[in-house]
């Protein structure tokens, strides 16, 4: 008597086929959402932070479009319509979506945008919505 005889191996059961399959394409599914995550992430970081460089400098224009009749007396004030003009001439130049609001001496500024996925687009999200606002005082240099 061998011993192969003696110990054999239990049948395979036909409906365990393919539970192995399930298990790795789960596995890779999350997998593939963490990394997205991970890096179009990253890349929605920086987007946000171009945007808010763009928010910045275009408030900065429009907070320089002083009312010249108004420095003339003394006094400090945004010229609403050249301040909008100057921001939104700047969200043109660099090529940026965005709203300009005046009050005051504040020119503030938000910028929207999208930034497309490269691996989240597998499971469904297409793109990342951007947003930042910046707010830009105009002083005079007495201040």
């Amino acid at each position: 008597m061998k011993i192969s005889d003696t110990i054999r191996r239990p049948p395979r059961r036909q409906d365990e086929r393919g539970a192995a399959t399930i298990f790795v394409v789960l596995f890779t599914v999350a997998l593939l959402a963490v990394a997205g995550l991970v890096i179009d992430g990253g890349y929605a970081l920086g987007a946000k932070r171009e945007a808010m460089n763009n928010a910045e400098q275009a408030a900065r224009a429009g907070a320089d479009a002083l009312n010249q009749g108004a420095l003339r007396d003394g006094q400090t004030m945004v010229a609403p319509g050249r301040a909008v003009n100057a921001a939104q001439a700047y969200l043109a130049l660099v090529g940026a979506q965005g709203t300009v609001d005046i009050a005051g001496g504040e020119v503030t500024v938000t910028v929207t945008g999208q930034q497309d996925t490269k691996l989240l687009s597998a499971v469904g999200v297409g793109s990342i919505p951007v947003k930042a606002t910046a707010t830009a005082l105009s002083i005079d240099e007495d201040d």
